[in-house]
C-alpha cells in the first residue's frame, strides 16, 4: 500500500513538473480595465459651444484625447489654430456619420468583448503582477487604425471591425481582401492582446535576421496564448481553418526549405518581410500558403521551447532575446 502511494505521489510530481504553463488559476486575480466608449462621448456632444465642450472632454480623457487628435485622425492639438473647425468637419462628415451609425448598431452591446478583455488582463496580471492594467478606449478613426497603444492606454477603432460584408470595406481601394477577412468583431480581443504585447516587449531591434524576427513574433503569439488560452489558433493569428491546416500539413516542408536555402540567417529586409508581413500568401511558398508563415513557425518553436522548459516563466520568456538559444533548446524539428 505504502509503495503504491509513493509511486502515485512521484507520478503526480512528474505530471505537475510537465504541466501546461498556460493553465493557471486566475480566480483570485483582481484586474478590471477601465472601458471608455470615447466615440459615444464625442458624437453626443451638444455642439453649442464646441471649443468648451472639446476642452471638457480633453480634461476628462487627456491622454487618449491627444492620442486621438494627433495620431489617429491627424488634426493636431486642442490649442492649435483651426482645431475646432477640423474637429467639426470630422464630426459632420457624411461618411463618418454613416460609419458611426453602423458602429452603434454593430456594437450596441459591448459586454461580451469587455468580459473577454477583462479575463485576458486577469491572465496578464497573474503573469505580470507588477504591471499596470491599461484603460481601453473605443473610437471611430475613419478606417485609419485598428488598434493603437500608449502608456497605460489601448485604443480600438470599432469601424475597422464592422464585419467582412461591410459595404465600405469593398469600396476602399487601400484595403485588400486578405485584410478584410479579419475585420470583424471576433478579432478585436486577439488584436488587442497582440498589440499590447508589442508595446510591452518592443525588442525588434534585437532581431537582426529572419530567425530572430520569427522567434520574436512567436514570443508575441505565445503572449497571446497566455492571455487567451482558450481561443482558437486560427482566430489568434487571423487564419482561416484551411490556412491553419495547410501550415500544419506543410510545416516540415516549410522548415526544410528555410534551412536548405539558408534563409533563417538572412538579414535582408525583403527576406524578412516576405515571411513576417501580412499579404495574400507567403512569397516563396505555394499560392495556397497563408501570409506570415514565418510568424506561425516562430510560434511553434516558442511553444515547443516552453513545453520543454516549464520552469521558464512568461516574463523570463518575453525578456529572452537569445533567439538562437531558444531554437536550440526547443528541440524543434518538424517531420
Amino acid at each position: 500500500m505504502k509503495r503504491g502511494i509513493l509511486i502515485l505521489f512521484l507520478f503526480m510530481i512528474f505530471i505537475s513538473c510537465k504541466r501546461n504553463p498556460l493553465k493557471v488559476d486566475i480566480s483570485g486575480i483582481d484586474a478590471q480595465p477601465e472601458f471608455v466608449r470615447f466615440e459615444k462621448e464625442l458624437f453626443s456632444l451638444p455642439q453649442k459651444d464646441t471649443l468648451q465642450e472639446f476642452i471638457d472632454l480633453h480634461k476628462k480623457h487627456p491622454g487618449f484625447f491627444d492620442l486621438f487628435t494627433y495620431k489617429i485622425i491627424n488634426i493636431g492639438g486642442i490649442d492649435d489654430e483651426g482645431f475646432v473647425g477640423y474637429m467639426n468637419t470630422f464630426l459632420t462628415d457624411t461618411m463618418i456619420l454613416n460609419i458611426n451609425s453602423m458602429v452603434e448598431e454593430e456594437f450596441s452591446t459591448f459586454r461580451e468583448i469587455q468580459n473577454q478583455v477583462t479575463k485576458a488582463f486577469k491572465y496578464y496580471k497573474y503573469h505580470f503582477p507588477e504591471k499596470n492594467i491599461p484603460s481601453i478606449y473605443t473610437y471611430i478613426s475613419g478606417f485609419n487604425q485598428s488598434v493603437v497603444t500608449a502608456e497605460d492606454i489601448i485604443g480600438i477603432s470599432l469601424d475597422k471591425y464592422l464585419g467582412r460584408d461591410c459595404s465600405y470595406y469593398q469600396r476602399l481601394s487601400t484595403t485588400p481582401q486578405y485584410k478584410i477577412l479579419n475585420m470583424h468583431k471576433n478579432k478585436i480581443v486577439s488584436d488587442l492582446a497582440f498589440a499590447w504585447g508589442m508595446t510591452e516587449f518592443d525588442q525588434t531591434n534585437k532581431a537582426t535576421n529572419l530567425l530572430g524576427n520569427m522567434i520574436h513574433q512567436g514570443k508575441l503569439m505565445y503572449f497571446v496564448d497566455a492571455l487567451l488560452p482558450t481561443m482558437s489558433d486560427s482566430l489568434k493569428i487571423g487564419y482561416t481553418e484551411e490556412q491553419l491546416e495547410w501550415c500544419k500539413k506543410n510545416e516540415a516542408e516549410m522548415w526544410l526549405r528555410l534551412v536548405e536555402t539558408k534563409m533563417l540567417y538572412s538579414s535582408k529586409r525583403m527576406d524578412i518581410i516576405r515571411y513576417i508581413n501580412d499579404g495574400p500568401y507567403t512569397n516563396g511558398f505555394p499560392l495556397e500558403s497563408p501570409a506570415r508563415t514565418g510568424v506561425w513557425i516562430g510560434w511553434q518553436i516558442v511553444r515547443k521551447y516552453m513545453n520543454k522548459h516549464p520552469e521558464v516563466t512568461l516574463p523570463q520568456l518575453m525578456q529572452n532575446t537569445d533567439y538562437q538559444k531558444i531554437l536550440n533548446e526547443s528541440g524543434y524539428f518538424p517531420e
